[in-house]
């Protein structure tokens, strides 16, 4: 599907999307719980139905009416030989891996070519050092393992993903556990937000030091809650805001853990000069802070290399979108310069490169410059409602 921008600004009142990264941990804190649980404001995104669909495969009860999802866990892990279907989403996978290396049966996750190409170095080489079966192809990896509690050691250096689905085993295996974390610790925000999910349901996990997590044993019980409001996906909603709209957004936490809170910080020093912003601790911002400073006055970024692993290579997307209006983005290393440009639709077709934060930061810029963008259905990933929302804030844009 394709999107036609004509130049337009926004006004109205509108409700932040439901935290995608709150909903997984939620969905599967509640299933570890081993107690029936009901979580409400959950939004059906692709990412989230997929880690839906690996908690049902794996035996858990999962309803759905509405936004409300009714976990009942009591057959959870009872499945004989499951096959997990990720999709696209890389949370979904990461988080996985591990507690499927708890269950000592050969399991299979699926997912897309993209997906599988993303790293998954560190439970490839835990898996070797345990002597577990790690097999993976383009569209699959299987695994099988007795993962035990214990100490463990991880790089922080690397996607956080992979920290938060070694805490979900480790809380499933329900004995004391050590995880050390090799700085530098990137995204520590995302550890607080599992951390945060998982107390809910009466786990016993937490910091102890700067660098160390314990996991101790813990009598888990069932929570009953709202997923709280999106800030990831609040900030596309937002920037518009900093080209002339004017939109109101509530359903947002003032005390959230969400590390992605930032960007309201971030936007007024992108309008106010042409800043350094370190982007180590928030790459899902990457995207639309580009699409801002383009449309200012330019700003350097920092902490860019793990854009490469996203759902596209965001930072070579970007510039090549940016380049198509006649601007583009300067590589450096582990740095990104957006300088100052001039953009202007040339009637050449902007592609979304099957990414839903390329799509939606594009569209920012479209509504200042007029014209179109491909491939906009990977929204669905994330923000399926995006389209709408904006078209019911006035958004002069045409569905194709």
């Amino acid at each position: 599907m394709n999107a036609k921008f004509k130049p337009c600004s926004l006004k109205g009142t509108i409700s932040a999307p439901p935290s995608k990264s709150m909903a997984h941990r939620y969905l599967i804190g509640a299933t570890l719980s081993g107690q029936t649980c009901s979580l409400s404001g959950v939004d059906y995104s692709e990412d989230i139905l997929a880690s839906i669909d690996c908690l049902k495969a794996l035996g858990a009860d999962i309803t759905t009416e509405n936004d409300i999802v009714t976990v009942n866990p009591e057959c959870f892990t009872n499945a004989e030989s499951p096959v997990l279907e990720c999709r696209e989403s890389g949370s979904t996978l990461r988080f996985f891996i591990p507690l499927a290396l708890c269950l000592g049966k050969e399991i299979t996750l699926k997912g897309s070519k993209r997906l599988l190409e993303r790293p998954l170095d560190v439970y490839e080489e835990l898996c070797r050092e345990k002597g577990f079966i790690f097999k993976k192809d383009e569209n699959s990896v299987t695994v099988c393992g007795c993962l035990t509690s214990g100490n463990y050691k991880i790089r922080g250096d690397i996607s956080s993903q992979f920290i938060t689905g070694l805490i979900f085993a480790l809380v499933y295996l329900g004995a004391d556990s050590v995880i050390e974390i090799i700085p530098p610790f990137e995204s520590r925000s995302y550890i607080n937000l599992t951390i945060s999910a998982l107390k809910s349901f009466g786990a016993n996990v937490d910091f102890t030091d700067e660098y160390t997590i314990a996991v101790k044993k813990s009598k888990l019980q069932a929570y009953s809650g709202r997923i709280e409001g999106d800030y990831s996906n609040a900030a596309f909603l937002d920037a518009f805001n900093y080209n002339g709209s004017a939109i109101e957004i509530n359903n947002l936490k003032p005390d959230s853990l969400q590390g992605d809170r930032v960007y309201q910080d971030y936007f007024e020093k992108i309008s106010a000069g042409t800043p350094t912003l370190d982007i180590s601790d928030c790459p899902d911002l990457g995207p639309v802070l580009f699409a801002l400073a383009a449309l200012k006055n330019g700003a350097v970024f920092t902490g860019t290399d793990r854009l490469k692993a996203k759902e596209s290579d965001r930072g070579a997307a970007m510039h090549e979108e940016l380049a198509k209006l006649g601007g583009g983005l300067v590589f450096g290393d582990n740095m990104v310069t957006v300088p100052k440009q001039k953009l202007k639709y040339n009637g050449v077709v902007l592609d979304g490169h099957n990414d839903h934060r390329i799509v939606m930061a594009m569209s920012v810029i479209l509504s200042q410059t007029g014209g179109e963008i491909a491939g906009i259905e990977a929204v669905r990933k994330s923000y399926p409602g995006f389209f709408e929302d904006i078209e019911k804030l006035g958004a002069e844009v045409e569905l194709q």
